[in-house]
């Protein structure tokens, strides 16, 4: 059986679109932006109609990508702030199978940082009173769990995880300079305190349950036998300064300004470590 073939176009004739991607395939869809012819494989969902690649490609760039408030990009989960919470959970675990072993090679201790064990800086951040004792890593990861998402969703998640890290370093190297020993997330905690009542005061919400927050809390760490308040007040501060650094920056430059406020902070740190001796184990020699 044989077939005639298709007749010529005639003159004057319009050509059946194909697609500008795809060349060998008939369309009558126009992308709404463009008005090229696109095919099935091509159409992208738009507000109305349908968009080709290209469009919608350069219509992602043209739309501002939402940020945190104080820069950085907009937090939907405080993933920051939940892996601490792991790490934390994870250290103790640690404890709870070789509580000696553990604490002895990761927890504060002046003498070992001045020796050259500057791991000890960060991991004791990460190490709780081991059991029997429940109630230190409890309140700790408690209040990692009610300020954290808050403090996270402000300030982006790499600003919180620097703000973190740098408040426990700051406590630990209080506890260098003017302690001897000491583990916990609590000089965090106490930058996050800290950070809590700079955010409130820069969004001009009413701080004052922040300040009683802190007042408790800093009573208690020198009305509780146990605790070290080189660590918590350390933490503090350091975390303060951050909060400042990172709330109070321009809007302009605002990125460069709050990388060189942590950046300074981190030098600043180091070279108190570095340049200075252990005051409270030499006080503790003459005494």
């Amino acid at each position: 059986m044989t077939s005639q073939p298709p007749p010529p176009p005639q003159p004057g004739a319009q050509a059946v679109p194909t697609c500008y991607r795809h060349p060998d395939r008939e369309t009558y869809v126009r992308c709404q932006r463009c008005e090229r012819p696109i095919c099935p494989d091509c159409m992208r969902e738009a507000a109305v109609g349908h968009q080709c690649p290209e469009c919608v490609r350069d219509g992602s760039r043209e739309v501002r990508q939402a940020q945190a408030t104080f820069g950085g990009a907009a937090v939907a989960t405080p993933r920051v702030t939940w892996t601490l919470l792991i790490l934390n959970v994870l250290a103790y675990g640690a404890e709870v199978l070789r509580p000696n072993e553990v604490v002895q090679q990761f927890a504060m201790w002046s003498l070992g940082v001045h020796m050259g064990e500057w791991w000890r800086l960060i991991t004791s951040a990460f190490l709780h009173s081991p059991p029997p004792s429940f109630w230190h890593i409890l309140f700790n990861m408690w209040a990692l769990y009610a300020l954290g998402p808050e403090l996270e969703r402000r300030l982006g998640s790499g600003r919180f995880a620097a703000l973190y890290l740098l408040s426990a370093l700051g406590g630990s190297v209080a506890v260098y300079l003017f302690g001897t020993s000491a583990v916990g997330a609590s000089t965090a905690i106490y930058g996050l305190f800290g950070a809590l009542f700079v955010v409130a005061r820069r969004l001009g919400y009413d701080a004052r349950g922040v300040l009683w927050l802190i007042g408790i809390n800093v009573v208690l760490t020198f009305v509780v036998p146990g605790i070290s308040w080189q660590g918590h007040l350390g933490g503090l501060v350091t975390g303060t300064i951050i909060a400042a650094g990172f709330a109070y920056a321009p809007r302009r430059n605002r990125t460069l300004v709050q990388a060189g406020v942590a950046a300074a902070v981190l030098v600043a740190l180091v070279l108190l470590v570095t340049m200075l001796p252990p005051y409270g184990l030499l006080e503790g020699a003459f005494t």
